[in-house]
């Protein structure tokens, strides 16, 4: 593995095994639904991808994000309002993604975000690249 580039495909799904990780893809997913006190969070065409971790899973879902008034179906697929289909560039990584990693590797706040950023939002990525350089 090059310093500071992209770890072998082979090697990172070796290391997932070791740390008991598995990746699953969720197939024929038509939405996601997230029900809050006031509105949902409808998430149409969604990929959804489980991270299991020593027995916790994680899910990473991707697709196009509205909002609608709780327990109204939308009429005629028409979702009732639009929220940004991803986070502003500034907000950094997902708080779940931080937390996973922050975990996994034992290492505080500011280096697991960090860690994200340079493994491309990709949590297994950056947790390896974190536990590999323990070793070294």
């Amino acid at each position: 593995m090059i310093p500071g580039g992209r770890m072998n495909e082979r090697n990172m799904r070796l290391m997932m095994k070791r740390m008991g990780m598995t990746t699953e893809t969720l197939d024929d997913v038509e939405e996601v639904v997230i029900r809050r006190a006031q509105e949902e969070v409808v998430i149409e065409g969604a990929e959804v991808t489980v991270v299991t971790v020593q027995g916790v899973k994680t899910f990473q879902i991707v697709g196009n994000v509205t909002t609608r008034a709780k327990g109204s179906a939308p009429a005629g697929g028409v979702s009732t309002g639009a929220a940004p289909a991803s986070p502003p560039a500034s907000a950094g990584p997902p708080e779940e993604d931080v937390e996973l990693v922050m975990e996994q590797a034992q290492v505080d706040h500011g280096t697991a975000v960090k860690a994200l950023k340079e493994a491309g939002g990709e949590p297994a990525e950056a947790i390896l690249r974190l536990l590999s350089q323990r070793k070294v």
